[in-house]
């Protein structure tokens, strides 16, 4: 046996292996979700044909000719029955694009299709693409709204850091081939966390937005905010209010933004979200909830204190560390709930929960008082409610 055809071999049962093992659901100690044991997409499941010359005589010793560092912060999608991931996919070069990775259900034996995603380019091409947004439209198209970066033009010479951050936005119908949409317009800025919401509003296309002043900090702006556009094809918000400031001392004191596209429930509209704060260690993102309302959907009806989930154990650690990122989920007929998540900016995980839990979570939960005091408040109120239950 040649040396390409026993590295050929080796490599290719312990792909088939990952991608075909089985995932276990960990014991909820909350109640609120479950988490899986494994992850669920690495760059180890990135397809072999992406990675290897398959030719024995350009590649004899079957040595990778492309690299990949990491899959993460996926949209999400129900497709023809299928679990569906857009997937942030990053080589070792530091560019990210798109994949499309599909499970059974939803748990594990996540497969790439046979081809990334071919983005077209605007008349000012993308230098970097990542964390697209999936949402099925009431006008008949998938949107996918991502965050595209540009150097700064105006940066000095010497600075090649600098950039600056838009809302690219595409659609198709069959997510193989996609229409490049001009960049979202808006009045605050640069803008990311950027999300569709699936349904008209008095004829007009609802964003979420994070409207900042510069491309990593969100200056005296920030928070989610929400806007109108006239035209999909030519978009502008031209006002925003925001939903969700940012706070001091709080898990969303530095900046937030929304995850996926709300999830509609008899109680309001499902709204998953990250919070970033600052750290001795740096900065800390964890994922929170609350609920707006069913007929304005920019209008913040329920909220729960602190996190939802936050980074454990292996999750802590990766490119990006102390990170949680959601940017999909799905909720099935059933009421199942799947939250796609990302940790510390290199592996994809999955949770599980439905829609009753996560309304209970949100309606039920005590809200942020903003003082330790407070905090105090909300624990002994519980208590008294127990000691009362539990005499009588």
């Amino acid at each position: 046996m040649s040396l390409f055809e026993e590295r050929f071999e080796r490599i290719s049962k312990d792909h088939e292996a990952l991608l075909s093992r089985s995932n276990e659901e960990v014991f909820s100690t909350n109640g609120i979700f479950s988490r899986y044991k494994h992850p669920i997409l690495t760059r180890d499941h990135v397809p072999l044909h992406w990675r290897f010359d398959m030719n024995p005589e350009t590649n004899p010793r079957f040595m990778e000719r492309i690299g990949f560092n990491a899959a993460f912060n996926a949209g999400a999608i129900k497709w023809n029955d299928k679990y569906v991931l857009a997937v942030r996919t990053e080589g070792n070069d530091r560019k990210s694009f798109f994949a499309i990775a599909e499970s059974p259900n939803g748990v594990d034996n996540f497969r790439f299709w046979d081809r990334p995603i071919t983005l077209p380019q605007n008349d000012v091409p993308d230098t970097n693409v990542y964390d697209m947004r999936l949402t099925k439209h009431d006008d008949g198209y998938v949107y996918g709204v991502f965050c595209t970066e540009r150097k700064d033009p105006n940066a000095p010479d010497g600075d090649t850091s600098s950039a600056v951050a838009a809302a690219g936005i595409a659609r198709t119908k069959d997510l193989i081939n996609w229409e490049r949409l001009p960049d979202l317009k808006s009045t605050s800025g640069q803008q990311r966390n950027v999300v569709l919401f699936p349904h008209f509003i008095d004829g007009k296309y609802g964003f979420y937005t994070r409207p900042q002043d510069g491309f990593i900090d969100t200056g005296k702006g920030g928070g989610i905010g929400f806007g109108l556009a006239d035209d999909i094809e030519y978009p502008e918000v031209k006002e925003e209010v925001i939903v969700d400031g940012k706070r001091y001392h709080t898990i969303y004191e530095v900046k937030n933004g929304l995850g996926p596209a709300p999830i509609r429930t008899d109680k309001g509209w499902l709204q998953l979200a990250h919070g970033v704060r600052n750290t001795a260690a740096g900065l800390r993102y964890t994922l929170y909830m609350f609920m707006t309302d069913l007929e304005k959907p920019w209008i913040v009806t329920y909220k729960p204190v602190g996190h939802f989930m936050g980074p454990i154990k292996k999750e802590r650690v990766g490119d990006v560390s102390n990170v949680l990122f959601a940017n999909g989920w799905i909720a099935d007929d059933d009421g199942k709930v799947f939250i796609y998540y990302a940790s510390s900016d290199t592996r994809m995980h999955v949770a599980t929960s439905t829609l009753d839990q996560l309304v209970d979570y949100c309606v039920n939960s005590p809200q942020d008082k903003f003082h330790s005091a407070g905090s105090v408040e909300n624990i002994n109120e519980l208590i008294d409610r127990n000691k009362a239950f539990m005499k009588g």
